[in-house]
């Protein structure tokens, strides 16, 4: 392996040394500690209305043992189908005091989608709220699955008294109403007890707190299972990336929905592990994140490239106030230099980008928020964590000398494990000479001489061209020069003479002119032979995943390829 450890130990700028240990700490403990040293001080605020740490952790001691009371407990999964609200926060810390496992599952999941992963994972519970957008989808998984019970919130309650009373008044077609069912607990009644029960013993090293589905290194939705241990020591990795920590106010904003492991880390768990204040909102929304920014003067915001550029877009970004917004950690996405150079001109924050997957906790590293930031770059290993190179073709091998190699990461925050699916651990696991186990990422990359990492593009998205691989990154990287272009995507398509050809697809900035004739000719003036594309196609959007980034596969899919 070629490994960062020793450029990383002379240049990484994150306090601490480069080998750090975390010890052993459950995310119950950490909330139970945070909130001792916070106790009145706000831990969420949601739409104006504040929760304290000690409120939210008397709200999670209810829901441990309301669900103590219906006969669940250690070992258990409990699904969480939330947007970002105050019982996502109760629920999820909830669950995890009374022993049991975390699942997280996507608010947009069709019944289909939900139902297989409930099926998979042998969820016993769900959680979720009485809107149309969710209610209507848990019923039919409830009626259809394995599903026992169903535990429903109401939106409104969790408002402040007069946007409570708007959004019953104005807003009540998106709620639906919760029906008379054995098998259906509001969770008013869930948390009507006096928190008073015992909390489970854990082992943070060993038990499971979280489920998070993901496509994995190879494809098909699989488990991560994520221990206590994996997800606290993530948690104090995203904190200690912050230097000024305890010098300035940490306040957060909290947009990216939780059930993605990015924000479970770096906006939930981080935050509490800082004691510090997560401004919530259930959904993206531009003109309502700036609005929100105006009103609390957070001063973090992490999120996914698109966000920053729809941010960028709105025409209310002029009259915001940036000034409290000090550092925004990109994720899900590459991140294009020019994208990074209009936000921070325009709101004189720092925008760094990091990287991480689902196994790894959603963390595995990041840029540093002051010193050298390097553009095109995830910057460099969290601290406790080492990332090296292996030969794309056989991982038990170092790269040649000068080539692109697949990125493999070992430390705390790394995944047990697959749930059920020994098959895929075997192949997504190396070990090295001294047993200590790697996560191989299928992510192509390379390391520089002062640790910072580049990823070239994923091992399935490489195109074949007549022998020559292409990654589709470089190509998306020269596109996203083009003043025109406002986001990029190639994929291979077949061809009969070269096997796969590139083909791009984009969107156009407000005003643009260009024609997808020119684009084409402007981008292959740039590139080498191989890595010319056939045409540029210009669309009026381009596929998002669920946390708003570009999807490539999803994209695959529509051109009838995939």
């Amino acid at each position: 392996m070629r490994d960062a450890e020793t450029a990383w130990r002379n240049a990484y700028q994150h306090p601490g040394p480069w080998n750090r240990t975390f010890p052993p700490l459950s995310l119950v403990d950490m909330f139970e500690q945070a909130a001792q040293r916070r106790d009145q001080a706000p831990l969420l605020d949601f739409l104006g209305r504040k929760y304290s740490y000690a409120e939210t952790l008397d709200g999670a001691r209810r829901v441990a043992c309301g669900l103590k009371d219906m006969g669940y407990g250690a070992g258990d999964r409990i699904g969480l189908f939330l947007p970002n609200v105050p019982h996502y926060v109760a629920a999820y810390y909830g669950i995890l005091m009374l022993g049991a496992t975390v699942v997280n599952f996507s608010p947009l999941y069709t019944a289909e989608e939900l139902a297989h992963q409930v099926a998979d994972s042998g969820t016993r519970v769900l959680f979720t709220i009485s809107a149309t957008a969710l209610l209507p989808t848990a019923l039919k998984v409830l009626d259809d699955s394995a599903l026992e019970r169903l535990v429903v919130g109401s939106v409104a309650g969790a408002l402040p008294p007069t946007k409570s009373l708007f959004y019953r008044l104005f807003r009540g077609s998106e709620v639906a109403k919760r029906p008379h069912d054995d098998r259906i607990t509001a969770f008013s009644a869930l948390i009507d007890n006096d928190g008073g029960c015992t909390k489970a013993d854990i082992d943070a090293t060993s038990h499971v707190a979280l489920i998070q589905y993901t496509g994995g290194t190879t494809g098909s939705p699989k488990g991560a299972l994520l221990t206590h241990q994996n997800m606290s020591s993530a948690a104090r990795m995203s904190a200690a990336l912050d230097p000024k920590l305890g010098e300035v106010e940490d306040r957060i904003l909290g947009v990216l929905p939780l059930f993605h492991v990015f924000a479970n880390t770096c906006v939930l768990n981080r935050t509490v592990a800082t004691g510090g204040e997560i401004v919530m909102l259930p959904r993206f929304d531009a003109a309502q994140v700036l609005a929100t920014l105006d009103r609390t003067q957070a001063n973090a915001l992490p999120g996914v490239p698109t966000m920053y550029q729809a941010l960028l877009d709105h025409p209310k970004t002029a009259q915001t106030d940036f000034s409290s917004l000090r550092v925004c950690i990109s994720g899900g996405a590459p991140l294009a230099a020019e994208l990074k150079a209009r936000f921070e001109t325009v709101t004189g924050a720092k925008l760094v980008e990091g990287y991480g997957l689902s196994e790894t906790s959603g963390v595995a590293s990041c840029n540093p928020y002051e010193g050298l930031n390097k553009s095109g770059t995830i910057g460099q290993p969290m601290q406790g964590t080492r990332i090296a190179l292996v030969d794309k073709e056989d991982p038990n091998s170092p790269p040649p000398d000068g080539e692109p190699g697949e990125i493999v990461v070992n430390g705390p925050q790394i995944m047990k494990g697959y749930w059920n699916r020994p098959d895929a651990d075997a192949g997504v696991f190396i070990d090295d000479a001294q047993g200590q186990r790697w996560l191989r990422t299928g992510d192509v990359g390379t390391i520089d001489d002062d640790g910072y990492i580049r990823i070239v593009d994923r091992l399935k998205d490489m195109i074949a061209v007549s022998g020559f691989k292409v990654f589709p990154s470089e190509v998306e990287t020269v596109l996203y020069r083009h003043p025109a272009v406002k986001e990029a995507l190639v994929i291979g398509v077949p061809d009969t003479y070269r096997g796969e050809s590139p083909r791009a697809y984009v969107t156009l900035n407000k005003d643009a002119t260009a024609t997808e004739e020119e684009l084409r000719d402007w981008l292959n003036g740039q590139l080498g032979k191989h890595e010319r594309v056939d045409q540029v196609v210009i669309r009026k959007e381009l596929p998002k995943t669920l946390v708003g980034k570009l999807d490539r596969k999803a994209l695959r899919i529509e051109a009838g390829i995939a």
